[in-house]
């Protein structure tokens, strides 16, 4: 294939990748966005087998047919509720990839060319250096996500210090490399030292701020694929992974702005302690009590309200419910009932959790409505039903300026006529502090499984 046909089918390529983001941002189209982004890629992918230089057909194959394989395998049995493990795992795969490429072009090319190029000797150390961070920082996130380890922050004395000393050893190899050594053993060390670095980057990080980490990691793979464009000399790669660096970035920016923090308080400041009292506290300093309902009183509130608003929290992940809410919706809907659905941009354990959760449902898009469009619509709301959402609800965040919350933007459930919370029990959420919202006056507790205590609101709805 000729340089000029090749470089014409990677621009189309680059073009359906841009086009697929662009789709991504309406859920109305966002299906065709990921239809137009994988068909960019396989055209990605068959022009670049068509290319002299590339050997060893029979390996490729039977790596992408492995690969394929367990990829699909994957992501068809992979619950909605553990969605987020699925991203952060293969996000870390492909920041491994990045720097095992590196790790090759350096072992061929050093040597064969009297040293490389300054230009490539960066790219491959960049590409080698955050690829690795993602890579083990990712599986960090996995194991935390699928509670392989504990999803609290997990710190040690001096863990700060531990950690400058790793990233110094560790860009110091990069430099040597890019100053002329020819060593492949300080690429070995970079990638090592790129690895615990990664793993420590991420332990003291709290299950609270799992989706602007996996953000985080993602934009780290983009920049680590554009480095690898770089060594390769391949356009699509370079814009492809730019792309992927930029809208993570940007994502990560939005999340750190949708819990007012930046992302160094984030990064650093192990947010998600347990902070608060006891776990299983029912009784405030001023008297108030959490009042517990069941689901035939919620019932008669539902059936005779005029707007309802759902808040949906990683417990309706947990439990499943998504279907059983929708169905309790529709039958709400059927008595001429006006049903929401609010969703926090941090809800959940990734950006934009609880969307995927309630699409896969069949919720109509134009019932889910983000934090800043249904917070004004609170005041006006008959019943506020939180399901399984704890810390974005939670009025310190508002109110009180001790709580290490505090500022963080939330939904304004307590402005409701009534609350109706559906929890397992008193336990705090993940920033570890027990929620104020639980012992407002106006504030109902149904206790129990979400599913469960769903299936049960939906009977006692047809019942009246």
């Amino acid at each position: 294939m000729s340089e000029t046909l090749t470089e014409l089918l990677y621009l189309v390529s680059i073009i359906s990748f841009i086009l697929a983001l662009r789709f991504l941002s309406s859920p109305t189209r966002a299906r065709l966005g990921n239809q137009i982004g994988a068909a960019g890629m396989l055209l990605a992918i068959v022009v670049t087998f068509a290319q002299s230089e590339v050997v060893g057909y029979g390996l490729i194959a039977i790596g992408m047919v492995l690969g394929g394989v367990l990829g699909a395998i994957g992501a068809r049995r992979v619950k909605m509720t553990a969605m987020p493990q699925m991203v952060a795992l293969f996000n870390g795969v492909g920041g491994g990839a990045a720097a095992l490429v590196s790790l090759a072009e350096f072992h061929n090319r050093g040597p064969a060319e009297g040293g490389l190029p300054t230009d490539v000797a960066i790219a491959i150390g960049l590409s080698a250096l955050i690829g690795a961070i993602s890579f083990s920082g990712s599986l960090v996130a996995f194991a935390k996500l699928q509670e392989l380890i504990q999803g609290r922050p997990i710190t040690y004395a001096g863990q700060q210090f531990v950690n400058a000393l790793i990233l110094a050893g560790t860009l110091a190899c990069g430099i040597a490399i890019v100053a002329g050594a020819e060593s492949e053993w300080l690429l070995v060390a970079l990638i090592v030292g790129a690895l615990a670095f990664g793993t420590l980057f991420v332990l003291p990080i709290g299950g609270a701020d799992m989706p602007v980490v996996i953000s985080l990691l993602n934009a780290f793979t983009g920049l680590a694929a554009a480095a690898t464009g770089f060594e390769l000399e391949n356009n699509v790669l370079i814009v492809s992974g730019a792309l992927v660096g930029a809208s993570g970035t940007l994502l990560t920016l939005l999340m750190g702005k949708a819990m007012n923090r930046t992302i160094g308080n984030v990064l650093f400041g192990a947010f998600g302690k347990v902070v608060a009292g006891p776990e299983a506290a029912v009784v405030s300093d001023d008297g108030r009590t959490v009042r517990a309902t069941t689901a035939d009183d919620v019932a008669i509130m539902l059936t005779y309200a005029r707007r309802v608003v759902v808040v949906p929290g990683y417990g309706l992940a947990v439990a499943q419910a998504q279907h059983d809410v929708r169905q309790l919706a529709d039958l709400l809907e059927a008595r001429g009932v006006d049903v929401r659905y609010a969703i926090h941009p941090v809800a959940g354990r990734m950006p934009g959790h609880m969307n995927v959760l309630l699409a896969e449902a069949n919720v109509p898009y134009t019932q889910l409505q983000e934090m800043e469009e249904i917070n004004p619509e609170f005041g006006r709301t008959d019943v506020a039903l939180v399901i399984g959402a704890n810390d974005v609800t939670n009025p310190a965040a508002r109110d009180t300026p001790a709580s290490p919350i505090y500022g963080m933007p939330i939904l304004d459930v307590d402005q409701a006529a009534a609350v109706v919370v559906l929890k397992r029990g008193m336990s705090p959420g993940f920033a570890g502090i027990d929620n104020a919202l639980y012992l407002d006056p106006k504030t109902q507790m149904l206790f129990g499984d979400a599913k469960d205590s769903v299936l049960q609101l939906a009977a006692a709805v047809k019942a009246l």
